[in-house]
C-alpha cells in the first residue's frame, strides 16, 4: 500500500461537516471523509468536494489507513453518545499520540471525561468549540480547542489556516487543558443567548414604546451597525427587521413568539449557579425563552392582568429615545461579556485550568455569531492585563460604561413606566448597581440565617474586638430563648 497521503481525517458529513472539509481543501489540506451512511460519502465526492483534495472512506479502518501519523481526526456528530461511539470505534485503529478531535457542541464535564479515558490510552483528546454556522464553517469559523496540549502543534496550522481571521490574526487558539475548549464555547453560547435577548428587547421597546415600523427599526440598527454595537447580531437583526413576506408586510410579524433553545444557555446559567458566579444576565435570558414559551398562559394573563397604557407621544423626542436606548444596550453588553469573563475565570480556579484570556476574546472577534468591533477592546484589555480581574477595571470600559448611565438608566425608567419587560436590561443595570456597591444588604441576610438557623456569621473587621473576633464564626441567641449551638456551616 502507498504512504498515506490524508492530512486530517472528518467524520459526520452534515452541513457543518461538509463545509469543514471544503474549507481545509480550499487551503491546500488533504481530507478524509466518513460517514456512517456510507452513500453520503460518494454522494458528496461526486457533487460538492469533486475535483478537490478530499478522499473517501466507505469504513473507519480505511479513514485510519489513509491518514498521515500521527492521525488526526474531527468528530463533527451529534453531541452525547455519538461520540463516545464513534470513539470506541476508531480506538483498535489508532495508536500512541493519535489525536481524536471532537468538533460538536459537547457539554464540557463530557469533554473532561474523554480527555482522561484516552490519555490513559495514550491517545490526545481536543474538544473544540466550532461557531459560525454554515457560512462560518465554509468560509471561516471561530475555533476554541483545549485538551491534550501536546496535540496543539500538530493540528495548529490547520486550525489557524482554516479560521476565520481579525486584523490578519486568525480566530483560534489554544485555550487550555481538559474540557477547556468546550467550557469557552458553552459561555459563549450563553452570551450570544444573552446578546439576542437585549436586541429582542430593543426592539419591543421601540415598537411599543416608540411606536416605530419594522422598517424605521432596521434604519435605526443600520445606522448602530457603524459605531460601538456593530456586530453580525446587529446586522442580520437589521435585514430581518427589512424582510417582508409575499404580501408585503414584515414577516417577522407573523412569527409565533416562543423561543427554542437547545441546552447551551441553560448549561452556562447551572454551571454559574454551581460556581457561585453572577452571571445574571444569561440566566435571564434563559428564563426569558421560558417565559415566551408558555404562550397559552400569557395569553390568559393578558385579559386578567392590567398594566400600564402608553399614551400615543410617550416618546417625547424620537433621537433622544434612540441615543438612549443605543446607551443601554451597549451598557447592558459590556456588563454581559464582564459576567462571561468573571465566570471562565472562577471555572479557571475551580478546575485547576489555566486559561489563554487574550486569545479567548480574540477567537470571538471573527468567524462566530457573537463576533463584534467591541470584541476587539476586550482583546486588547487582555492583552494589556491578562490576569484583569474583571473587564469593568478596565479603563476602556469603565469610561463607557460611565458615558452610558444616564440613557440606560432613563431607558429602564421608561419601560417600567410603562410596562414593558425588560428583564436583560434590568438585570445587567441591577448588577452594575449591585457590583458597585461596597455595601449590600446581605447581612440582614445574615443575621435572618442565624436568627432561624443558627448558621452563624462574621463581624465586619472594623467592629471586631474580645467578643467578635474577625473571621470567627458568630451565633447569637436573638430571641434569649434559642440555645447557644450553631448549625455546622456550609456553602451552597
Amino acid at each position: 500500500m502507498s504512504a498515506p497521503t490524508g492530512d486530517i481525517g472528518l467524520i459526520g458529513l452534515a452541513v457543518m461537516g461538509q463545509n469543514l472539509i471544503l474549507n481545509a481543501a480550499d487551503h491546500g489540506f488533504t481530507v478524509v471523509a466518513y460517514n456512517r451512511t456510507v452513500s453520503k460519502v460518494d454522494h458528496f465526492l461526486d457533487n460538492e468536494a469533486k475535483g478537490k483534495s478530499i478522499i473517501g472512506a466507505h469504513s473507519i479502518q480505511e479513514l485510519v489507513d489513509n491518514l498521515k501519523r500521527p492521525r488526526r481526526i474531527i468528530l463533527l456528530v451529534k453531541a452525547g453518545q455519538a461520540v463516545d461511539a464513534f470513539i470506541e470505534q476508531l480506538l483498535p485503529y489508532l495508536e500512541k499520540d493519535d489525536i481524536i478531535i471532537d468538533g460538536g457542541n459537547s457539554h464540557f464535564p463530557d469533554s473532561n471525561r474523554r480527555y482522561e479515558e484516552l490519555k490513559q490510552k495514550g491517545i490526545h483528546f481536543v474538544g473544540s468549540g466550532v461557531s459560525g454556522g454554515e457560512e462560518g464553517a465554509r468560509y471561516g469559523p471561530s475555533l476554541m480547542p483545549g485538551g491534550a496540549e501536546e496535540a496543539w502543534p500538530h493540528i495548529k496550522d490547520i486550525f489557524q489556516s482554516i479560521a476565520a481571521k481579525s486584523d490578519g490574526e486568525p480566530c483560534c487558539d489554544w485555550v487550555g487543558p481538559a474540557g477547556s475548549g468546550h467550557y469557552v464555547k458553552m459561555v459563549h453560547n450563553g452570551i450570544e443567548y444573552g446578546d439576542m435577548q437585549l436586541i429582542s428587547e430593543a426592539y419591543d421597546i421601540m415598537k411599543r414604546v416608540g411606536g416605530f415600523t419594522n422598517k424605521e427599526i432596521g434604519d435605526v440598527l443600520a445606522t448602530w451597525n457603524k459605531g460601538v454595537l456593530d456586530s453580525f447580531l446587529i446586522e442580520i437583526t437589521r435585514d430581518i427587521m427589512y424582510f417582508n413576506d409575499d404580501d408585503g408586510t414584515p414577516l417577522l410579524e407573523k412569527i409565533l413568539d416562543s423561543a427554542g433553545q437547545k441546552g447551551t444557555g441553560k448549561w452556562t446559567a447551572i454551571n454559574a449557579l454551581d460556581l457561585g458566579m453572577p452571571v445574571t444576565l444569561i440566566g435571564e435570558a434563559v428564563f426569558a425563552r421560558c417565559l415566551s414559551s408558555i404562550k397559552s398562559e400569557r395569553v390568559a394573563a393578558s385579559k386578567i392582568l392590567p398594566g400600564p397604557q402608553i399614551p400615543k407621544d410617550a416618546v417625547k423626542n424620537r433621537q433622544e429615545f434612540i441615543d438612549d436606548l443605543e446607551q443601554a444596550l451597549y451598557a447592558s453588553k459590556i456588563i454581559s461579556y464582564a459576567q462571561g469573563f468573571m465566570l471562565i475565570r472562577e471555572a479557571a480556579k475551580e478546575y485547576g485550568w489555566k486559561l489563554n484570556n487574550p486569545a479567548i476574546a480574540l477567537m470571538w472577534r471573527g468567524g462566530c455569531i457573537i463576533r463584534s468591533v467591541f470584541l476587539a477592546e476586550i482583546t486588547s484589555a487582555y492583552r494589556e492585563n491578562p490576569d484583569l480581574e474583571n473587564l469593568l477595571f478596565n479603563k476602556f470600559f469603565s469610561d463607557a460604561i460611565t458615558k452610558a448611565q444616564s440613557g440606560w438608566r432613563k431607558t429602564i425608567g421608561l419601560t417600567t413606566q410603562y410596562g414593558i419587560p425588560t428583564p436583560a436590561f434590568s438585570t445587567a443595570l441591577a448588577f452594575y448597581d449591585g457590583y458597585r456597591s461596597a455595601k449590600l444588604p446581605a447581612n440582614l441576610l445574615q443575621a435572618q440565617r442565624d436568627y432561624f438557623g443558627a448558621h452563624t456569621f462574621r463581624i465586619l473587621p472594623e467592629f471586631a474586638n474580645d467578643k467578635y473576633k474577625v473571621d470567627q464564626a458568630i451565633h447569637i441567641n436573638w430571641t434569649g430563648r434559642g440555645g447557644e449551638v450553631s448549625a455546622s456551616t456550609y456553602d451552597a
